[in-house]
């Protein structure tokens, strides 16, 4: 499926540079990506202006594409790996698929010859979680999932809800938690990509210590105000969104499985999960100056296959 064209909304300031774009989806939704381009890179992070529109798409839509921003080599070694890794997760008896069988966690290997800078460290990526999330953001996560071909999707619903109940929020608070996503291939709704519903970071149906998944009668009074996409992203694209953002896995509807790297960026002020495992010889690698990865560097070999776990799912069949 060849990748759609380019426009520019008419949408105030932030829209009216060359290089602030909309990435069109089958149904003629848009979402906003940057172009990172020659000068972006050498200045270590973002031109303020694009820097600016994409904090601007994060607290207005809860995601923002930086496009171009990680290596087609790295983008290729991972996929081949995450490939090969799929039947042994798979094998597992507890195979860790999340809601249903199309969709399984699967976790990149986390040793080298498979780390790569730009995208643990990505100095782009870093620029915009960090405007965010402010000082001593860490890396609390490094997973992610495979679409299978399948005709089956998952139910909407947010990674997490807000972090107080909802009943004692008047609005929505500001972001603490950003999930960053890595395709290993071009991304559309042929293979699965992901169903997102814009804005919806600032509902306040889904509060801490409730049901992650969206009712119905909330997805359709949202749905008469922004219906949901499905989009358009190109491999060696990264997509930054709110934690709290509802979503859902899509029916891969190709011969071919289709993952997707996620990492989480969270306030320093949060604690969340257990620590990552990393092997000892990689430990300089994640010293890096804004960025902390929270993590355990062991002499231990890590097995990455069976650390993953999957959810919404009591009985995994293939």
């Amino acid at each position: 499926m060849g990748l759609p064209g380019r426009s520019f909304r008419r949408c105030g300031p932030r829209c009216q540079s060359d290089h602030l774009n909309l990435l069109a989806t089958g149904d003629g939704s848009t979402v906003i990506t940057i172009d990172v381009e020659e000068a972006d890179r050498g200045a270590g992070g973002l031109a303020p202006e694009k820097l600016q529109a994409a904090l601007e798409a994060l607290r207005t839509d809860g995601l923002v594409v930086l496009s171009d921003v990680v290596d087609l080599d790295h983008i290729d070694a991972l996929h081949e790996r995450m490939i090969s890794d799929l039947a042994l997760l798979q094998a597992r008896p507890d195979a860790p698929y999340n809601w249903t069988a199309g969709n399984i966690q699967q976790d990149p290997p986390p040793f080298e010859p498979y780390l790569f800078e730009d995208v643990l460290l990505n100095q782009h990526v870093i620029a915009v979680t960090a405007a965010i999330l402010g000082p001593g953001l860490r890396n609390v996560m490094y997973s992610g999932n495979t679409s299978l071909p399948s005709d089956t999707r998952q139910p909407v619903h947010a990674d997490m809800g807000h972090l107080w109940p909802s009943e004692a929020l008047e609005i929505a608070h500001p972001p603490a938690q950003l999930v960053v996503n890595v395709p290993t291939v071009d991304v559309s709704a042929e293979n699965g990509a992901t169903e997102i519903w814009l804005g919806t970071h600032r509902d306040l149906t889904v509060g801490v210590g409730g049901d992650i998944e969206v009712p119905l009668d909330a997805l359709e009074a949202r749905r008469a105000i922004a219906p949901p996409i499905q989009p358009v992203i190109r491999r060696g694209s990264v997509l930054i969104r709110d934690v709290r953002l509802w979503h859902a896995g899509m029916p891969n509807r190709t011969d071919r499985p289709r993952p997707m790297i996620a990492m989480v960026h969270v306030s320093h002020w949060l604690e969340v999960g257990t620590p990552l495992e990393f092997p000892a010889s990689s430990k300089s690698f994640f010293e890096h100056p804004v960025l902390t990865t929270a993590a355990r560097f062991t002499e231990q070999p890590s097995d990455h296959i069976y650390r993953s776990q999957g959810f919404g799912i009591e009985q995994q069949t293939v």
